[in-house]
């Protein structure tokens, strides 16, 4: 039984969330066939599996696996490959099995309270602790925006033959947000089917390439299959893991999977959504996995063992690539470029949806969308365009400009895993929808890996980079108290069970 709201209600009437922003409204939900149908059998049966609600489902986790695809996951793939050969790919495809999990709490977080991250952390911590989770989250996502920018910004600028410069294809990348708008206001669907394209479009980008590379088909299934790790490779395999799980990508599902009209009165429903998200989130990742292992193999297989490996970075991946295999039907160079342009703009894209949740839900903001994505999107692009300006010149600088922002993200990588651990365990939240005591150990488990090995990265670059003693005072004051934070979340979370939640009053009246 999930819990009463013991606030005053009528029936059919969600009050307290009138007042407060919400992820959609009622008329830009996805309606789902049968879901006003009454249950003969009772409400806490799943009805059985339909293709045609399968479809209608389908969208959320497509747009949410574009995450593992952004500039930043190619960069890796690329660095891995070129330095490691094929003896990454097993971690490229657990990363990606771990990365499903997370994303499939954050799913189930969303459908079973009807709320997303964001708004569940503002209003279950005190208002100090929401506050440093949304500057953590907004920190998180402007890093992630920013690499993602520079990435189609690189691509415009090999499209335009270096007619655009680097700050040129930041404003043209800027303009990304209107076509969010543009599409918003035809529907959710219209939207899930732009990014669908963007998404086939680096799929053939990337599978062309693996064509024209022809990679090594044993070496690439014993990669898969055996696992190996050597003291060389890795700072690359921790970059693997360390880019797959975005904290923004985590609040971001919690609230896409709301684009449904989900009838909380059944508790069959409810299950069916999570039934079916879970189909459609691990199909999309199972893409995602293909498209980054072609980018992996791709580079193993042109440059592992070559004096350059360890030189390659976005900037110069296609002019490499085109020295080496230039002579095909179409330029590997523009094919590549095509690739990381779609990668860079629907990474910016869902950047500004994600952005939009994160603000909504933290501040509890009711504004016009045009004008939260305005917001959303200056506050990347104004320091995006002073980044492309300072770095333009130099392929060094923008390698350590790269290396600061992953380390910028995987700083904000606990302030979005342990709140989500934390609210999908407990049954003042989540109901009988709560996760089983196996589930828990497992996702925890999976969160302390993802944090340790973080940690490792963190480590080992300010062991390199932070030096003098006024410096390392700081750094040690600021890790004291980033140690300290962590180990509170992690205890209002395990005594959260004295504290209840208003859960929206149709889910409330629905599981009695």
């Amino acid at each position: 039984m999930l819990p009463h709201s013991n606030m005053p209600r009528e029936d059919n009437q969600v009050p307290l969330l009138s007042d407060q922003d919400v992820a959609y409204e009622s008329g830009e939900k996805v309606h789902i066939l049968g879901i006003n149908e009454p249950d003969e059998e009772g409400s806490s049966v799943v009805p059985p599996f339909s293709w045609k609600k399968l479809w209608l489902f389908t969208g959320p986790g497509f747009l949410m696996s574009i995450a593992f695809l952004d500039p930043g996951n190619l960069e890796g793939d690329l660095q891995a490959g070129a330095i490691a050969g094929y003896s990454l790919l097993w971690l490229l495809m657990w990363a990606t099995a771990m990365g499903l999990l997370v994303q499939l709490l954050s799913a189930r977080l969303g459908v079973a309270t009807g709320r997303h991250l964001a708004e569940l952390c503002r209003e279950e911590y005190p208002t100090w602790v929401s506050m440093v989770l949304w500057v953590m989250a907004e920190l998180a996502l402007i890093g992630a925006d920013i690499q993602e920018v520079i990435g189609s910004a690189i691509a415009i600028k090999i499209l335009s033959n270096g007619i655009l410069p680097l700050w040129a294809g930041v404003v043209v990348t800027a303009s990304d947000c209107f076509i969010l708008l543009f599409l918003e206001n035809y529907g959710v669907r219209k939207l899930e089917a732009f990014f669908a394209v963007l998404i086939a479009t680096m799929a053939v980008s990337f599978a062309w390439m693996f064509g024209e590379t022809k990679p090594t088909g044993t070496e690439l299934l014993l990669g898969v299959l055996i696992p190996k790790l050597s003291s060389k490779t890795i700072k690359q395999a921790v970059g693997v893991v360390g880019c797959i799980i975005m904290p923004h990508n985590v609040f971001l599902h919690s609230a896409l999977v709301q684009s449904r009209e989900i009838d909380y009165s059944k508790k069959g429903r409810v299950q069916e959504a999570l039934n079916y998200y879970s189909i459609e989130s691990t199909v999309a990742l199972i893409i995602s996995f293909i498209i980054n292992l072609f980018v992996m193999t791709v580079f193993a297989k042109a440059f592992y063992g070559t004096e350059i490996a360890s030189s390659i970075g976005l900037v110069n991946a296609g002019q490499y690539l085109q020295e080496k295999y230039g002579g095909g039907l179409f330029p590997i160079l523009y094919i590549w470029s095509i690739g990381l342009l779609a990668a860079g703009q629907s990474s910016t894209i869902t950047g500004t949806y994600a952005g939009q949740f994160i603000m909504g839900g933290f501040l509890n903001l009711r504004m016009k969308k045009w004008l939260r994505a305005l917001i959303t999107r200056s506050c990347a692009i104004i320091p995006t365009i002073v980044v492309a300006l300072v770095f333009d010149t130099s392929e060094a600088a923008l390698d350590v400009l790269n290396e600061w922002l992953n380390v910028l993200q995987s700083i904000q990588i606990p302030f979005a895993l342990i709140p989500l651990l934390c609210l999908v365990s407990k049954e003042q939240i989540m109901g009988t929808f709560k996760i089983g005591p196996a589930l828990k150990i497992v996702a925890w488990l999976v969160a302390a890996l993802v944090i340790v090995i973080n940690g490792y990265l963190l480590l080992d670059f300010f062991s390199s980079e932070v030096t003098g003693v006024i410096f390392t005072t700081v750094v040690c004051v600021f890790t004291g108290a980033y140690l300290a934070f962590i180990v509170y979340l992690v205890y209002w979370g395990f005594t959260l069970s004295a504290r209840r939640h208003m859960l929206p009053a149709k889910l409330a009246q629905g599981m009695e």
